[in-house]
């Protein structure tokens, strides 16, 4: 997937709010927890400083889910991308408040980080949690799960390295779990879709769905072969 040919983003930068909080963090603790966006490969042992489990997370939101995680799984290492300064501020103060060593943060387009600094087969998991999903028809197009960026992601997993999404609108859950079947790399740990793991907490967000009737449907599948 080259950029010049994918002028259609899945999100869109809005102004939004960001607190003075949220603010210091960013101008602070991103030299400190980040790492800039170079059109060169990234050497994920290096940014961490040790070698151990890479997992990948896609849209962190505000971070709190992916704070918990990266705490409660201090054996892997988190690279977490955002492109909202709210949210990367948000999950900058968990991290220094929280004492939380084993995430860095890049702020910038994902498919962007994938394409240029993302080597082939480092990563052991790929966590794309509630992504917009783009409700109206007109705007499927803008959905980050397509099949092209499902390739993607294979090419940057060793083998068994998983990817697990999760989404609360039932349409887009049966368009992820129909784009990961079709991918010839990929195999449905589940039947369709899976158990919530231990290791994915409940978010308010995600509380919220539930409480508006939304079920909450995770698809997680593996790569069964080196392939790419």
């Amino acid at each position: 997937m080259n950029p010049e040919n994918r002028p259609i983003r899945s999100f869109v930068l809005r102004q939004g709010r960001i607190s003075k909080a949220q603010q210091l963090a960013c101008a602070n603790l991103l030299p400190r927890y980040g790492i800039e966006f170079r059109m060169q490969p990234l050497n994920l042992a290096e940014a961490f400083g040790r070698s151990a489990p890479k997992i990948l997370e896609i849209g962190f939101g505000m971070g709190g889910s992916t704070a918990r995680i990266a705490s409660e799984n201090p054996g892997n290492d988190y690279l977490a991308i955002e492109v909202h300064a709210p949210g990367v501020g948000s999950l900058l103060r968990l991290i220094e408040t929280g004492k939380i060593g084993n995430i860095r943060i890049i702020q910038h387009d994902a498919v962007d980080v994938l394409e240029r600094m993302i080597p082939d087969k480092t990563l052991s998991g790929i966590h794309i949690f509630f992504p917009d999903p783009w409700p109206k028809k007109k705007h499927h197009k803008r959905r980050l799960i397509q099949p092209g960026l499902v390739a993607l992601l294979c090419s940057k997993l060793e083998q068994g390295g998983y990817i697990h999404a999760a989404t609360d609108w039932t349409e887009y859950a049966e368009h992820i779990l129909a784009v990961m079947s079709a991918e010839p790399l990929l195999s449905n740990i589940s039947s369709g879709y899976a158990e919530r793991p231990d290791y994915r907490p409940l978010t308010k967000f995600e509380e919220r769905g539930i409480k508006l009737g939304h079920e909450v449907r995770d698809i997680i599948f593996r790569k069964i072969s080196a392939g790419i």
